[in-house]
């Protein structure tokens, strides 16, 4: 009876998790481990399983939707569930993107959240340095994927380098994706990530439509280094609401906030070339 009890709490647990990922799109292996009270082991073997079941898939760092078996539609998809913040950051940032557009997506959740959200779109060149996004991207076939070459870093993830940078240089992108692990007035944006600083500066240099996608733990949060100056960015979209003394600064005084979690996104300004005016997810 122990066993068969053991073994109810482990099924009901697979259900659950599985569930929950296909809802966020992207989890963290940590993510898990905090939401499901399981240990990191458990969260491993239980993830082996749900691959075998195949509608998730492994990326750096945690798991994803597999783009073969995601026939959810994506709207009814963050309305089932208020509490994935980061689907919505996802779909927010998708309502950007407008067919044929060439977009540059950074390393993170939010990125690969955001190429989820891109399905219905058509014609759209993605444009990345990190393999995870990279090999998303390449699962959807309405989506032309231009790698940026260079050294490989197993740590991250991620391609960096001369070569990278020239072909940045070289290359009109209509849409700038950024992930930060810090946002401040004061500093802008600041990573961590020493080899992916000059591969976030380069981009941010050559480009004027720049979207910050972010969670709102990063607000007022300084990190190494700085890539990208506060009022470059055209938006910022966020899990939460902005304090108010980013929202009142004068550096942002042109640029847009917008947050999954408001009734009612708050915007500062938008931009003359008619980027929409979202609603509420």
């Amino acid at each position: 009876m122990h066993f068969r009890r053991e073994e109810t709490v482990k099924y009901n647990r697979l259900n659950d998790m599985e569930q929950y990922i296909l809802l966020s799109g992207t989890s963290s292996l940590e993510e898990l481990c905090r939401h499901f009270h399981v240990s990191m082991s458990t969260v491993r073997r239980d993830i082996a399983e749900l691959i075998r079941r195949d509608r998730i898939i492994k990326v750096y760092g945690g798991v994803t939707r597999n783009p073969a078996h995601d026939t959810l539609q994506h709207t009814s998809l963050f309305q089932a569930s208020a509490a994935h913040e980061k689907s919505k950051i996802g779909a927010c940032a998708a309502s950007f993107v407008k067919d044929g557009m060439s977009i540059f997506v950074d390393s993170g959740a939010p990125g690969l959240e955001l190429l989820h959200c891109l399905s219905e779109k058509q014609h759209i060149t993605v444009i990345s340095h990190s393999l995870p996004i990279l090999s998303l991207a390449s699962q959807y076939s309405n989506l032309n994927v231009i790698a940026l070459g260079g050294i490989y870093n197993s740590k991250t993830s991620c391609f960096s380098g001369k070569s990278a940078l020239e072909e940045l240089s070289k290359m009109s992108i209509d849409l700038v994706f950024l992930k930060a692990d810090g946002i401040t007035i004061e500093r802008g944006l600041t990573s961590s990530s020493y080899s992916e600083i000059e591969v976030k500066r380069s981009v941010a240099r050559w480009n004027r439509d720049i979207i910050l996608l972010m969670d709102g733990t990063e607000f007022g949060r300084n990190a190494l280094i700085t890539f990208c100056e506060i009022g470059r960015l055209r938006a910022i979209i966020s899990d939460a609401l902005a304090p108010n003394d980013f929202r009142h600064a004068n550096a942002l005084r042109r640029v847009s906030f917008l947050s999954a979690q408001a009734e009612e996104y708050t915007i500062a300004h938008l931009n003359e070339q008619n980027l929409p005016k979202l609603q509420t997810l």
